[in-house]
């Protein structure tokens, strides 16, 4: 998992290194405070030289596009004229966030006036903003002092979430068997998904299947098999079921690496000997969303890409379905059939024989445990009318387990959402939430909120 990337654009006026080329060591000594600040909050940071004239500019923007930076940072040093950026800036397909600070904290009448020179980039960000806006550019917005207050982190959090902006653009995602007959709500067709997110639909056919499968050999599946001994209780799983999956999953491994997928999903019910696999993956679903692969059941191509998306930023997510509501404890049961981040299990998960009726290949070797305790936010990306979509955004507490626990052989865990569960489970469909989402560990829901925002989704925050 990379760090989000951002060039850090400082815009200055020619005029004064003519008039006064004695302020400018001061003024790149701040730029440079301001990209090792950047860099101590987790960003990769390209810098250019300062930006006076729209050649330079032209210079400083078509960097950043040529190394694929997730935003430009713009950082205004002094006044700039902003006809000699803004035709750039608003061409430029990459985010732009807006940095509006400057060295000095307090700026009343103790000051000397030369200390103007150095503070008053103000009245340059009005001028840039006016034009991104009479271009039609959006941009994103943050001021405060640098050192005083979290405006450095604001900048970072949409640092983030373009990073999350241009993932599901580059997202390809694999998909084994065509969508689970009659599901709608994440039915979308993959020229769709391509058209309007970016999303690329890669179908796994058999004879690739088949072709993976002669590839994987046995030293590769003891190896495997040893892995898990060391990281499962196996619970008296017999070694053929063990092998089983296994084999499938290290399939599913190579077609991973072979096409390059940023996440992947499997109908179950198209998994048979006509497809190849020995059995359904659900191991490897579960292995893969720990290794930052996205995921999502039913051939449900749009969730996968969100499942990835989310975890090449924030690697604490998984794919889940709400199954049922707790009136009682106010919470809502979380589960799937066999598929879980396993880093984010409460005690070391177990493998287990999982009774498999659903086709003519054999029982699989299924992951089993309990999501641990935690802040979390549920996200759920839902198709809309005229191909658009809503980004669902809901805080919420997953709680622990302290009585009996009789679920112990099934995918679980329960949350609490900030609303009572009677309201947020209207509101969830008022808004049109689909049965599949994702989970993500940590207080993150600003910044998935930003991402929305840079997608220009409707963005919807239950709490």
């Amino acid at each position: 998992m990379r760090n989000p990337r951002v060039g850090l654009l400082p815009l200055y006026i020619e005029l004064y290194d003519r008039a006064w080329p004695e302020i400018r060591p001061g003024v790149e000594k701040f730029y440079q405070q301001i990209a090792t600040a950047l860099t101590d909050r987790g960003l990769e940071v390209a810098t250019v030289p300062l930006c006076r004239l729209e050649q330079e500019f032209e210079v400083a923007v078509r960097k950043f596009e040529r190394e694929q930076l997730d935003a430009i940072v713009t950082l205004h040093m002094a006044y700039s004229p902003s006809l000699e950026s803004a035709s750039l800036l608003a061409a430029t397909p990459l985010p732009i966030v807006v940095l509006d600070t400057t060295p000095a904290f307090s700026f009343g009448p103790d000051r000397v006036a030369d200390d103007t020179n150095y503070n008053h980039g103000i009245h340059g960000v009005q001028d840039m903003c006016n034009l991104l806006l009479r271009n039609k550019k959006p941009f994103q917005f943050e001021a405060g002092h640098w050192k005083e207050s979290d405006v450095l982190d604001r900048v970072a959090g949409w640092a983030r979430s373009a990073r999350l902006a241009g993932n599901i653009r580059r997202a390809r995602v694999g998909r084994l068997g065509p969508p689970f007959r009659g599901m709608g709500d994440f039915a979308v067709p993959p020229e769709t998904l391509e058209k309007t997110l970016g999303i690329k639909t890669i179908v796994g056919e058999p004879e690739l299947v088949r072709t993976l499968l002669a590839q994987v050999g046995d030293q590769a599946v003891e190896a495997e098999m040893a892995y898990d001994r060391d990281h499962f209780d196996l619970k008296g799983l017999k070694p053929e079921v063990h092998r089983r999956s296994t084999l499938a999953g290290l399939v599913i491994r190579r077609w991973l690496e072979t096409d390059k997928l940023t996440a992947f999903t499997i109908n179950f019910m198209a998994v048979n000997q006509a497809l190849g696999l020995p059995t359904m993956p659900f191991l490897e679903a579960s292995k893969a969303m720990g290794r930052g692969i996205g995921y999502a059941g039913e051939g449900d191509v749009l969730t996968a890409g969100l499942v990835g998306t989310l975890a090449s930023v924030f690697p604490q997510t998984t794919f889940t379905e709400m199954f049922c509501p707790d009136w009682e404890g106010n919470q809502i049961f979380l589960s799937h059939m066999g598929e879980m981040n396993l880093e984010l299990a409460a005690k070391k998960p177990a493998l287990i024989e999982m009774p498999y009726s659903f086709s003519d290949v054999g029982n699989p070797a299924a992951p089993v445990g309990r999501f641990r305790a935690g802040e979390a936010v549920l996200v759920n990306l839902a198709p809309g009318p005229d191909h658009g979509y809503t980004l669902i955004v809901a805080p919420v507490i997953m709680q622990d387990v302290t009585g009996t626990d009789r679920m112990v052989d099934c995918i679980r865990g329960w949350f609490k959402p900030s609303l009572p569960i009677a309201d947020f489970l209207a509101e969830y469909s008022r808004v049109g939430g689909t049965h599949h989402s994702a989970l993500v560990y940590g207080k993150v829901a600003d910044e998935v909120i930003r991402w929305g925002k840079l997608m220009q989704w409707t963005t919807v925050l239950l709490a």
